[in-house]
């Protein structure tokens, strides 16, 4: 090889790098990189003294620290004043207002991780820096070095100082706690606790290895001329610099509300922990005129979540039987509100994971809730033991049927097709509401007629007679023939309700409606490419179709001749004056809930369940409640079902 060759091999390794790290858009395998780097690497090691500066090899580490030294920034890095409600935003806008009355925000997400001070110099990385106290940190430019997403050479030449945050991506975050469990290491608690104790390797080799990132939020000393803080973010972003996937400079408030209820929704699809949102004022001038208190700037404010991480004890664990005689343990802990949700049970997938993290009865945990789910145990603190807590022994009993269980090692399995357990939950979730939505017949009823074994199977829901319910406890002729009208409506339900009602696992509503919109009626039919081809669905999910339908086909397809189930037409949303609204329904209508939110979600409005200050109206019916009072208390719009049909296009 050539040293122009070589030169070249370099040139192409950095523009794959930055596809893959700072693009998030590769361009090439993991097999084409790692050939062409050890090209370059063996190319190095024949001739160490022409080894360029800007070579990929530079960020490997292998470079052992004996610790870190202090280092002093050039200029000094601020805390951020936390905000945590919309009251305590709009105090701090009104008290910016105070000095100049217009203003523009400039506002992105808030990554939970390392806070880091990069230092360039005639266009090369001088120096970077941890926040340390503010004044003085620790310098760990070796092992920064080792970062994809820092460039160690950016086209400036002045000097200048650049702030963000070093991150790890939740995905990389669950690999390395799984790696380390296997290695009987302790866990990192989070995201951020792995990002600052990767930053702080004294062997620069272990760095390399944890896949950190590094997104810039700030400047400290520089000598830009621009007068706005994101024309300054724009520069150095074009630079070379990650960009943070949301951001918005703006005037208007409601925008500034808006992002902030984006970011929570999206809070589990962004790859990076979240934990606010940071709210700055753009115009440096006005950053310049408010200044600092002791601690903080006073031109910006972290609007932070609601905590999605808690620390509780494990009191019992109980079991769960699936549909599909899954045994799932589950943790019954101390009460404790997390994001605003009270917790009293978290999710621990199964025993080997029980065995792999040592979780004993009586220990004190850290959990997390992640959007809607069950929280689940992400560390047990085990410094806290007191030596009277409880190893969870492998059942080998089913608590329902008392049958023997199978152990297959990760999953625990009942095999008995008559658990009362797998019946009566397959039964109930196929009558619940998101899917058949059989009014009348919840657990209980269904308990009942499986006790009489009146039902064994879904389909002898349809085999039902009036003779049969009336010679039963509690059962009048009215209420037998309003069960037996109900079953006999959900006759012609949607293939996609229908789909999410045989609890096929790993198949929810999402999923349920994509394979119904793509495959209709024909979706008994399809390959495991077919399946893997559609956007969200993975290998995994596609598989476990596959499987339920090669053993169950027969059966759900004489389902299907019973219901006749139908395909429904996908709907364009029509402009309207609740296209983009928040709309929130209340009281007794003429048409059922379920209907009037999906006329006014093809009308473009997002319907929520509850009211605040972002409601943009509150439609209601008879007996309205506490949802229409407190829409009058906060002056939302209010429109009662006459009103709203005077108002459809």
């Amino acid at each position: 090889m050539t040293h122009e060759t070589y030169l070249e091999k370099i040139a192409i390794l950095k523009a794959w790098a930055r596809a893959y790290y700072v693009d998030d858009a590769p361009v090439a395998s993991d097999e084409e990189y790692d050939t062409l780097y050890h090209e370059v690497l063996y190319y190095e090691q024949q001739n160490p003294s022409l080894v360029d500066e800007q070579s990929p090899t530079k960020r490997v580490g292998g470079i052992v620290l004996e610790g870190f030294e202090k280092a002093s920034h050039l200029a000094r890095m601020w805390s951020m004043e936390d905000v945590f409600n919309e009251d305590d935003l709009d105090e701090w806008i009104q008290r910016v207002k105070k000095t100049k009355e217009d203003f523009t925000f400039y506002c992105e997400p808030k990554f939970d991780g390392a806070s880091l001070n990069l230092i360039y110099e005639e266009g090369k990385l001088k120096q970077a820096i941890t926040r340390g106290d503010g004044s003085v940190g620790e310098d760990v430019t070796e092992n920064i070095k080792t970062i994809s997403s820092i460039p160690l050479f950016i086209a400036y030449k002045e000097p200048i100082e650049i702030r963000g945050e070093v991150v790890i991506r939740k995905k990389d975050f669950e690999k390395l706690n799984e790696e380390r469990l296997n290695e009987g290491e302790a866990l990192f608690a989070n995201p951020r606790n792995a990002a600052s104790g990767s930053l702080r390797q004294l062997d620069t080799a272990i760095t390399a290895k944890r896949k950190l990132m590094f997104y810039p939020w700030g400047l400290g000393q520089n000598s830009l001329s621009e007068s706005f803080l994101s024309q300054k973010m724009a520069f150095i972003y074009d630079l070379g610099f990650l960009k943070p996937p949301k951001i918005v400079v703006t005037k208007d408030i409601k925008a500034v509300h808006e992002l902030y209820d984006e970011l929570i929704a999206k809070r589990d699809e962004i790859e990076m922990m979240m934990d606010g949102m940071v709210v700055k004022i753009d115009d440096i001038p006005l950053q310049e005129e408010l200044g600092y208190t002791v601690k903080n700037p006073r031109w910006m404010v972290a609007f932070k979540f609601p905590a999605i991480e808690k620390v509780t004890r494990i009191k019992d664990i109980t079991l769960q039987i699936g549909r599909t005689g899954v045994v799932t343990p589950v943790a019954e802990v101390e009460a404790v509100n997390v994001a605003g949700v009270v917790v009293e049970r978290a999710t621990l997938h199964n025993f080997d994971e029980i065995e792999r993290k040592d979780i004993r009865i009586g220990d004190s945990v850290i959990i997390i809730r992640s959007g809607d789910v069950i929280p689940k145990i992400i560390k047990v603190l085990v410094d806290r033991r007191s030596g009277e807590e409880k190893a969870v022994q492998r059942p080998t009993i089913c608590p329902i049927c008392q049958g023997e269980l199978l152990d297959e090692g990760a999953l625990i399995k009942c095999q008995n097709l008559d658990c009362d357990a797998r019946v009566v939950n397959a039964i109930t979730h196929f009558a619940s509401k998101k899917c058949l939505n059989i009014d009348g017949l919840g657990d209980k009823i269904v308990e009942q007629l499986y006790a009489q074994k009146l039902i064994l199977h879904v389909r002898d829901l349809y085999n039902l007679t009036l003779e049969q319910l009336l010679s039963l406890e509690g059962f009048k002729e009215k209420k037998a023939l309003n069960l037996l009208e109900s079953i006999e409506k959900s006759k012609g339900v949607s293939l996609e309700r229908f789909i999410n009602a045989l609890g096929i696992e790993h198949i929810g509503e999402v999923a349920a409606k994509k394979l119904a919109h793509q495959f209709g009626l024909e979706w008994l039919h399809v390959s495991l490419e077919d399946v893997i081809a559609i956007e969200g669905f993975g290998e995994e999910m596609a598989k476990s179709l596959l499987e339920f339908i090669h053993v169950n086909s027969v059966k759900v397809e004489d389902l299907m001749s019973v219901l006749n189930p139908s395909v429904e037409e996908k709907i364009d949303i029509i402009d309207s004056a609740f296209s983009g609204k928040t709309v929130v329904l209340t009281g007794a209508m003429s048409k059922s809930r379920d209907e009037v939110k999906s006329m006014l979600e093809r009308l473009g409005a997002k319907v929520s369940g509850s009211v605040s200050k972002k409601t943009d109206f509150v439609i209601y019916g008879e007996d309205a409640g506490s949802k229409l009072d407190k829409a009058i208390e906060l002056g939302v719009t209010t429109l009662s079902v006459i009103e709203l049909e005077k108002m459809l296009p």
